[in-house]
């Protein structure tokens, strides 16, 4: 099980990050993929229009980045009403305590530059953890840095089962599977992000990847045309590895010895990009001029997993005698 906040467009950023991931998932697995809205209500509660309006675009990034609603589950969280019961129901035993020590509540804090004061802000980890349970995910892929983030979870599982399980796995404690994500820089050399303005979406034409590459910081040491390079700290040249990871020996070569000029290899990146991004755009346009399918698709697997959701709430209800 994995899922995004629906923000809208997504980046390439997502793509090498995240969409790439989900589509060898689609694979190997039975995988459930969330359109997560009720967690962009967490920070993004007065603007419910916004977050309507951007999870139908979020879809469509992932249809045109080749995920296979066919081959798995997209559903739309708020579409599911047992996730919010069984919210309510775990947040019976869930210590207040350990909510609070989750890393990325604070960290969360910090990058907001603000404190949310809600139950909804202060709740979003258990609300993530039964995103999880109510489909029994076995496997949740998560970077190293959230690995806290989902003990947390397991922790919770593992409380349920002993005060209620009766000696049975009533919830499934899930395991993490680490992804290696790729770390992607944004043109101003930050991870990229919509919030800093220093991504390239898969949405964006090709004139406008041009323009986005052409302003891209490099190497900072590389002053003159012909001195060496470092492509080590550039970040074109981080993108080069996962665009087009035969091409980087080369520019290596080139760049250190100052026979590459930063204009040439942002013009050459540029290229390559765009080329790497042309059938992905190709797909968006037929998706997103086909609205109702996609809705379809929403609508279809939010179906399909609430069918599963409601027998999980079913165990847990008469796990609690509720039943």
């Amino acid at each position: 099980m994995s899922g995004m906040r629906s923000t809208g467009r997504l980046h390439i950023g997502h793509l090498f990050g995240v969409l790439e991931q989900w589509v060898e998932y689609c694979k190997t697995a039975d995988a459930f993929f969330e359109i997560a809205d009720l967690h962009a209500f967490t920070t993004g509660f007065t603007e419910p229009q916004a977050i309507r309006d951007a999870r139908n675009e979020m879809v469509v990034d992932w249809l045109a980045a080749g995920v296979d609603p066919s081959a798995s589950t997209f559903y739309l969280q708020s579409a599911i009403p047992e996730i919010m019961e069984l919210q309510a129901l775990l947040a019976m035993i869930t210590p207040v305590s350990w909510l609070e020590r989750v890393p990325t509540y604070k960290g969360q804090i910090e990058a907001l530059g603000q404190e949310i004061a809600t139950y909804g802000f202060l709740g979003y980890p258990l609300l993530q953890l039964c995103d999880i349970a109510a489909f029994r995910g076995e496997r949740v892929p998560v970077g190293r840095d959230q690995l806290a983030h989902l003990e947390f979870g397991r922790e919770v599982v593992r409380r349920f089962n002993y005060l209620y399980g009766e000696g049975v796995e009533v919830l499934v404690e899930p395991q993490a599977t680490l992804t290696e994500a790729a770390e992607v820089p944004g043109t101003d050399g930050r991870k990229m992000s919509k919030s800093y303005r220093n991504d390239i979406l898969l949405a964006d034409d090709e004139a406008t990847t041009v323009e986005k590459v052409r302003s891209m910081i490099t190497d900072p040491q590389k002053i003159r045309r012909h001195d060496p390079g470092h492509p080590e700290i550039c970040p074109v040249f981080a993108l080069w590895k996962l665009v087009k990871p035969a091409h980087v020996p080369l520019v290596e070569e080139t760049c250190r010895s100052g026979a590459l000029g930063c204009v040439q290899d942002k013009g050459d990146f540029a290229e390559a990009l765009n080329a790497y991004l042309r059938p992905i755009r190709e797909r968006r346009k037929v998706f997103a001029g086909d609205i109702p399918q996609v809705e379809r698709i929403i609508a279809e697997g939010s179906e399909k997993a609430r069918t599963v959701a409601a027998q999980t709430l079913a165990d847990v209800r008469r796990a609690m005698k509720l039943t």
